[in-house]
């Protein structure tokens, strides 16, 4: 009596343990349909929890066979419960295909398990290439091996929520157009997969954030005459507004190419002269914008344009004579090193200089010498003046005085 009665409290004990274990599976279990992401017979688990896949039509039975991709290997940690499959802390090795039979081989279910993670916080950024749209980017912070989605919204002052619009061929980004230049807008970018959702929020200021597209058509010339100088000339980019209120300022970078530091200088023109170029020698040229009040940042560099300055005849001609005399047919090349080559275009540089430099010395001796006869002038006029005012009193005086003192 006492033997069968502790068989029956073990059996008894058996079944509540095994219950257990089945609550306990089916609580972490992170088993999720698939029908509201369009992928029928698909189901989705977390990697590293326990996954609980249930034999449709089983009825509770225990007589049930799982297979997993068709065989009788199942992954490693699993068990079946009740005409259940559990899966322990479940990693990619179990992905796959599950299917159960009963006990005359027929097929009951089958769905193909997808594990993942759920997703992680999206890293946001947003940029304006003028002063009416702007554009916000993001990416994934972690890896969920699951399908992902975003929903991109705003609002400020006058509209409460709104879609930020997406583009299908670009999943990572919206746009919102005609924005205002001096609201704040409140960007929630949510990311989205079968296990859950996580979003970010983002304030942005259209005057902090507009980077203007580099500028275009850049033409890098030489000046004639001028073996030192190259002319430059851009336009203003295509995307940025044509108004008197938005105007840019521009950046221009120029190297020759056996160099790798850059001259940089700025300007308010669309054009610009350099005037220490190296003569003879190609250089790379380049060219970025910003807004004139400093708002935002400056944009990306436009593409390289390359152009060598000026070389007049006279120079190519005394460079080849120069090559033929120092390598003649009997010697070889030399080995001193020539670190201090001679530049024609120094001497033409000064002459013009000089040229320059005496026009102006000319122009000053003149006007000096114009003032001078001006104020020669103006004193012989008044010695002139003041002759007269002594003759014309000592004749005034002489009548007044009395017939007899004349006498």
């Amino acid at each position: 009596m006492t033997a069968s009665r502790l068989l029956k409290m073990s059996s008894l004990g058996s079944c509540l343990s095994r219950v257990m274990v089945i609550l306990t599976a089916a609580l972490v279990s992170t088993s999720v349909s698939s029908s509201r992401w369009g992928e029928e017979g698909v189901e989705y688990g977390q990697l590293g929890t326990s996954i609980t896949l249930q034999c449709d039509r089983a009825n509770g039975s225990s007589l049930v066979e799982w297979r997993f991709n068709g065989s009788a290997d199942l992954p490693q940690g699993s068990s079946s419960q009740l005409g259940n499959l559990i899966l322990l802390r479940a990693d990619l090795s179990a992905v796959g295909n599950y299917s159960c039979y009963d006990e005359r081989r027929r097929l009951l279910s089958s769905r193909f398990l997808r594990l993942g993670y759920p997703p992680g916080v999206p890293s946001v950024s947003c940029s304006a290439s003028d002063f009416e749209n702007f554009s916000c980017y993001w990416t994934s912070s972690l890896e969920t091996f699951l399908p992902t989605r975003y929903i991109a919204s705003y609002r400020n002052k006058k509209n409460p929520t709104s879609p930020c619009l997406q583009d299908p061929a670009r999943p990572n980004m919206c746009s919102v157009i005609k924005a205002d230049v001096w609201s704040s807008y409140r960007m929630n970018i949510t990311e989205e997969n079968p296990l859950g959702s996580s979003f970010q929020l983002l304030n942005v200021m259209m005057h902090t954030i507009v980077k203007p597209d580099p500028p275009e058509a850049l033409v890098v010339q030489p000046v004639p005459f001028f073996p030192r100088r190259l002319q430059v000339s851009w336009d203003y980019p295509v995307t940025w507004p044509k108004e008197s209120h938005f105007q840019l300022k521009f950046r221009l970078q120029y190297r020759t190419v056996l160099h790798g530091s850059w001259s940089v200088v700025e300007t308010v023109n669309l054009s610009d002269v350099i005037t220490d170029a190296y003569s003879g020698t190609e250089h790379v040229v380049q060219v970025s914008a910003r807004d004139f009040l400093d708002a935002g940042s400056w944009s990306d560099w436009s593409v390289e344009v390359r152009a060598t300055p000026w070389i007049s005849s006279t120079m190519e001609t005394s460079e080849e004579t120069t090559t033929v005399e120092l390598e003649g047919p009997d010697e070889g090349p030399s080995t001193v090193p020539h670190t201090e080559p001679f530049d024609p275009s120094d001497a033409l540089e000064k002459v013009a200089i000089l040229a320059s430099m005496g026009t102006f010395a000319c122009v000053i001796l003149l006007v000096a010498l114009i003032i001078t006869i001006l104020i020669w002038i103006r004193v012989r006029k008044k010695g002139k003046d003041q002759t007269k005012n002594r003759d014309f009193i000592s004749v005034v005086h002489m009548k007044a005085l009395p017939r007899t003192q004349i006498l």
